[in-house]
């Protein structure tokens, strides 16, 4: 089916869901790359319809309605302002709660405590993933996982099954139920490269601009920080800090087995 108004129902769709509300009401999220689409795919999502400006043999049967638009249609609608030849609408997953995570086995996790920059997250589940996290936890964070900005830095890692989002107090109860070793980041902790760290941790950080609670502080094992060597740098980005707390951990975890 070709479609030729930008007035059509399904680009109508698509504009809304660029929105978090767009997104919540209809239960349904945008991706824009083909490499990302077939990492959901990878992940067990179902494609709802897909918009496209040219042949995408390299997708497969996606077993869903495909729409022909023209570029510049497709441009209009895109989030990106260069779109992969295809938008494609998939049927949002419902967010895993504390249950979730009753008899999952654990060994080491992110917890990822208000921040609100999309592109963070995405960045740090990303990394979550590369360095072999068993999950991540989004604590209080008020973003949705289908956030463009969150596909996008994520490489699709938004898509995994083990991503849970609690609040405070949840993720309190469980990491102590759970028996896990908080480690929190923290600008007045002790060097990174002078702790020695227990098989199974909890690596916990907070916003940029605030840091962790005293809630967090208080019921963390260890607080932690990355020795700083510049003249002018004093920090780094959340998602750059994060990576490297996250590798040093696993190379200690798997070190010491």
């Amino acid at each position: 089916m070709q479609i030729t108004s930008a007035q059509n129902s399904k680009l109508k769709l698509v504009k809304r869901l660029r929105s978090k509300r767009g997104r919540e009401a209809e239960a349904r999220f945008v991706i824009d790359s083909q490499r990302d689409l077939r990492r959901a795919l990878d992940c067990g999502y179902r494609v709802d319809f897909l918009l496209r400006c040219r042949e995408l043999d390299e997708l497969g049967d996606l077993g869903c309605e495909i729409l022909e638009v023209s570029p510049q249609l497709l441009q209009k609608v895109s989030y990106r302002d260069n779109p992969d030849g295809m938008v494609a609408v998939l049927r949002s997953q419902l967010p895993k709660g504390r249950l979730w995570l009753e008899g999952a086995e654990i060994d080491s996790a992110l917890l990822l405590v208000g921040l609100h920059v999309p592109g963070n997250i995405g960045a740090l589940l990303r990394s979550a993933d590369a360095s072999g996290c068993d999950a991540a936890l989004l604590v209080d964070c008020a973003l949705d996982l289908y956030n463009p900005n969150i596909i996008r830095n994520s490489t699709g890692a938004c898509f995994l099954d083990n991503i849970y989002q609690l609040n405070v107090g949840e993720a309190l109860e469980y990491l102590g139920s759970a028996g896990l070793e908080i480690v929190a980041a923290d600008v007045a902790g002790s060097s990174l490269y002078d702790e020695s760290f227990a098989a199974r941790t909890a690596l916990v950080l907070g916003a940029e601009d605030r840091g962790l609670s005293g809630d967090w502080l208080a019921n963390a094992h260890r607080r932690i920080r990355i020795p700083m060597a510049g003249r002018a740098a004093d920090s780094l980005n959340v998602s750059v800090s994060g990576a490297i707390l996250m590798f040093e951990l696993q190379r200690q975890r798997h070190h010491n087995r």
